[in-house]
């Protein structure tokens, strides 16, 4: 009796376990610790991967600004759809390779400055201009708010001659507006190397939303802006990635779930593998949040895992996922949710193939493909970029 007892209880684990998802534990994972997004699941949210892991921006153009703290004008470019990423560095200056304490320190002639990397069918240059002016106090030649210093001075570092153009015009239309009564003073430079700071100030404003929050108002930065543009932060004509994805009734979507969709998205469940409806996809498109619409992955950076769930090695933007600590199951893995939908999306592995070497095992349940052909009408063209 006991022995038959104990074959029932190695097959309901064993029948558990293949329908969780769960692969071996990840080893050599680094967990740390990042800032709770409000969400009704347990585990801690973490930021397991560096900055620069899990980028695909070959594709992308760029832009340079400084504007004093670059924690500040990330966030700003970073929420608007068409930007895929926006790093943190230094730039301007003539010393190779500047660390934080050398810049901060005033040792090098670099700017604190952030590379926005951006898809201008989408948004153009003209756009992150007027946004970089949203962001700064374009009349302090002695730096920004609290910090001062050269290497808190403002700048637009041009790279073409159309760049520069549209800069100079730029600048005189803003000049010309009377927003200020003091003259721009914002310099316009030629674009110079640019180096990525240190990966602990990648993204701050999400990574310690307190401490940022409080920086931002406390260095007189915040109430500048919101007294000189109020609702106006963001230029007309641009929508920020939560304007598009996160306004939607979730209860009215999660009504129209199936019970699948409904069990995995909404409870952590998990569908069976090789049994599920995007495993052997081989179509061209991307993936997004069956609740949301949100983009998550795309098929270029799918690949067969012979796991039988869908397998990628990176999302498609990375902004649009984090990650909680799951001990579920005897183990530590790592969940990965969407970001606006906070949908369960399924763990992620160290054990994928380069150039990330990760893999996104995902439920097909928590997704829905829109395929190449459909992705502009459905307001998708920013990742059009990944096909060309």
């Amino acid at each position: 009796m006991k022995n038959i007892i104990y074959l029932i209880f190695i097959a309901v684990l064993v029948w558990n376990v293949g329908a969780s998802g769960t692969q071996e534990t990840p080893s050599g994972m680094e967990l740390r610790e990042g800032e709770d997004t409000g969400s009704d699941h347990g585990g801690r949210v973490i930021a397991p991967f560096p900055e620069d892991l899990l980028q695909n921006l070959e594709a992308y153009d760029t832009a340079v600004f400084a504007g004093g703290c670059f924690w500040c004008l990330e966030k700003p470019f970073e929420q608007l759809v068409g930007v895929a990423e926006v790093v943190s560095g230094y730039s301007g200056g003539t010393s190779e390779n500047p660390t934080y304490e050398q810049v901060a320190g005033g040792r090098t002639d670099h700017r604190e400055s952030v590379i926005v990397y951006y898809n201008e069918d989408v948004i153009s240059y003209r756009q992150l201009l007027e946004v970089f002016w949203r962001s700064i106090d374009p009349t302090d030649d002695g730096g920004q708010f609290a910090d001062r210093g050269a290497h808190y001075v403002p700048a637009i570092f041009t790279g073409s001659s159309e760049e520069k153009r549209a800069a100079e015009e730029s600048r005189r239309a803003l000049q010309e507006s009377g927003k200020f009564t003091r003259p721009i003073s914002t310099e316009i430079l030629d674009r110079s190397a640019f180096y990525p700071a240190e990966e602990y100030h990648q993204d701050y404003y999400k990574k310690s939303e307190g401490a940022y929050n409080r920086y931002f108002v406390g260095s007189g930065r915040g109430p500048f802006i919101d007294k000189l543009w109020s609702s106006k932060k963001t230029p007309e004509g641009l929508d920020t990635k939560e304007g598009r994805w996160a306004n939607f009734d979730k209860a009215e979507r999660v009504a129209a779930l199936t019970e699948l969709q409904r069990k995995v998205t909404q409870e952590d469940g998990t569908e069976r593998a090789f049994d599920n409806e995007y495993d052997s996809n081989k179509a061209a498109g991307i993936y997004v949040d069956i609740v949301s619409g949100e983009p998550l992955f795309s098929s270029t950076d799918k690949y067969d895992s012979g796991t039988g769930w869908p397998s990628f090695t990176r999302p498609i933007d990375p902004d649009n996922v984090y990650y909680r600590e799951d001990n579920s199951l005897f183990s530590t893995r790592i969940e990965v949710r969407s970001r606006f939908a906070d949908s369960h999306l399924g763990h992620v592995f160290p054990d994928g193939p380069q150039p990330t070497g990760q893999r996104f095992c995902m439920n097909s349940a928590s997704m829905r493909f829109v395929p190449l052909e459909e992705m502009e009408e459905e307001g998708y063209g920013q990742y059009l970029v990944f096909f060309d």
